[in-house]
């Protein structure tokens, strides 16, 4: 059994899928990119902005799935240019305490919207 986490706090989904799933006692967040709900822009241009958009909207989709930050266990980062990964790697780790969720990063050909990074999430509830 499971169901789909939906919240106007994040971006809406731009193709056929949830914004996360919830099942059991985890959800499944879908790869944010750096959109801003209230405008559905961008939040900047640069990876800093970017990543912290991607990680504002994760926080309030857990919220909506009845999780938060603190209970991420994976995350996947997807970055258009590993150079950013120190820069990401910076706002990244305002959002996290120890215990660290465990993490990969891949630098990818592109990504929707020709964004600088994309970041999804498990968590438990």
């Amino acid at each position: 059994m499971y169901k789909a986490v939906k919240t106007d706090a994040a971006p809406g989904a731009i193709g056929p899928y949830s914004q996360a799933i919830r099942t059991g006692d985890f959800v499944f967040v879908s790869g944010q990119i750096p959109i801003d709900p209230k405008t559905g822009e961008f939040s900047g241009t640069d990876i800093a902005s970017q990543t912290r958009q991607c990680l504002t909207n994760l926080k309030e989709i857990l919220k909506a799935a009845g999780s938060d930050m603190s209970k991420v266990v994976k995350t996947t980062v997807l970055l258009k240019n590993m150079e950013d990964f120190g820069d990401m790697n910076g706002i990244y780790a305002e959002f996290f305490t120890e215990p660290y969720p465990a993490r990969a990063a891949f630098q990818v050909g592109a990504l929707p919207k020709d964004a600088l990074v994309e970041i999804e999430c498990v968590a438990v509830i």
